[in-house]
């Protein structure tokens, strides 16, 4: 009999063979955590780089432009890349938004917080921090996806 809540079978809740359930499954075969940490440092200096020089300082961001850079950064090492994630997370004794509200959570985060502070032309630093900080939270609390988000440890799901 199959139990109908077992998320075992989605590409995002899969760890890769031979990592003792530390690693996600990536492209890469990497079952080491510290060569996948490694691995996706070096992705995101070389994503950084590249958006660095093509995000403009009036740029207004939505949340599928944030989706498009998790897939440029994490793209060669998770297939689920940039896809908002389809299993539920914790961390402690705290639990993330349930993953079937996220899309509806990152529309919401983008016409909130997104369309509001971004681009961030605010000339008082007060103003930057608090549009800095509410953004940082409310993207950290929706937690769209399962990896990349600068939490770390163990996730519970």
């Amino acid at each position: 009999m199959t139990d109908r809540y077992d998320t075992s079978t989605l590409i995002e809740d899969q760890y890769e063979p031979g990592s003792n359930d530390t690693v996600l499954k990536n492209l890469l075969g990497i079952i080491d955590p510290e060569e996948m940490g490694i691995a996706e440092t070096a992705e995101l200096w070389l994503v950084q780089e590249k958006l660095i020089s093509e995000v403009s300082s009036d740029q207004s961001f939505t949340a599928q432009y944030l989706c498009d850079m998790h897939r440029q950064w994490l793209g060669r090492i998770y297939s689920w890349a940039g896809i908002p994630r389809s299993v539920n997370l914790s961390k402690g004794n705290f639990d993330f938004a349930m993953a079937r509200v996220v899309p509806t959570l990152l529309d919401e985060f983008e016409r909130k917080q997104l369309r509001k502070y971004t681009p961030c032309l605010f000339t008082n630093r007060d103003d930057v921090a608090h549009a800095l900080a509410e953004v940082h939270v409310e993207l950290m609390l929706i937690h769209p996806f399962w990896e990349g988000a600068g939490w770390e440890g163990s996730w519970q799901h």
